[in-house]
């Protein structure tokens, strides 16, 4: 196992980042598989609904990013002091006010989701399935923010492995919902929608 006092080579620093980039990419993923079951299965309006409101809401809950990166280095650096009361407080900390964030731009994303998606260009049809999809997405942004909080609090507990792991089972899990609501049951949108809330619920809980 690779730690953060030990001194890092090129080939130390590949093998200790690579989890966190693939856990990235199956986090990017999760808007790709809501739009392959939507494009096959309800029709290209609602396609281009996922696609228009995702940037959106990629951006709010990038807030866990900046939890997890600043709190990250507080954590490390307090730990490498010997403090690890401290340490665990500031988690403790950062996981609440991410939660209280999170919930807060829940609410602000509700309020801004139409006259954004107007502005973007959407339209009639669209911008009803654009809203449709995205207040329900928003209803799981705070565990978004968890989800990305946690994937750089992972690196810091020196356990990047575990969070990958977790990330990949909830990619999984996010497709095989996909299949079930929206090939199977027919949900539409709404079936996209539960299938991605669901399996960051479900991450978020695991960890």
């Amino acid at each position: 196992m690779i730690q953060l006092s030990d001194h890092f080579s090129y080939k130390h620093l590949i093998r200790f980042t690579l989890p966190s980039i693939i856990m990235m990419i199956f986090t990017s993923i999760y808007g790709v598989v809501d739009g392959f079951f939507v494009s096959n299965f309800t029709g290209k309006t609602e396609f281009a609904a996922v696609n228009f409101v995702y940037p959106l809401l990629m951006i709010l809950g990038c807030v866990g990013f900046m939890f997890g990166t600043g709190g990250g280095a507080l954590i490390a650096i307090t730990v490498g002091m010997g403090n690890r009361k401290k340490a665990n407080e500031i988690f403790s900390l950062l996981v609440y006010a991410s939660m209280v964030c999170g919930v807060a731009l829940a609410v602000l994303g509700m309020l801004i989701l139409e006259p954004v998606m107007t502005l973007m260009g959407a339209q009639g049809e669209m911008r009803a399935a654009c809203v449709f999809y995205g207040r329900i997405i928003l209803c799981a942004l705070p565990f978004f923010v968890l989800q990305y909080e946690f994937q750089c609090l992972f690196a810091t507990a020196e356990k990047p492995k575990l969070g990958l792991y977790v990330t990949v089972a909830a990619g999984v899990t996010n497709m095989v919902l996909d299949g079930l609501f929206v090939a199977v049951l027919s949900w539409g949108l709404a079936g996209a929608a539960a299938a991605t809330a669901l399996a960051s619920l479900w991450e978020v809980s695991s960890r």
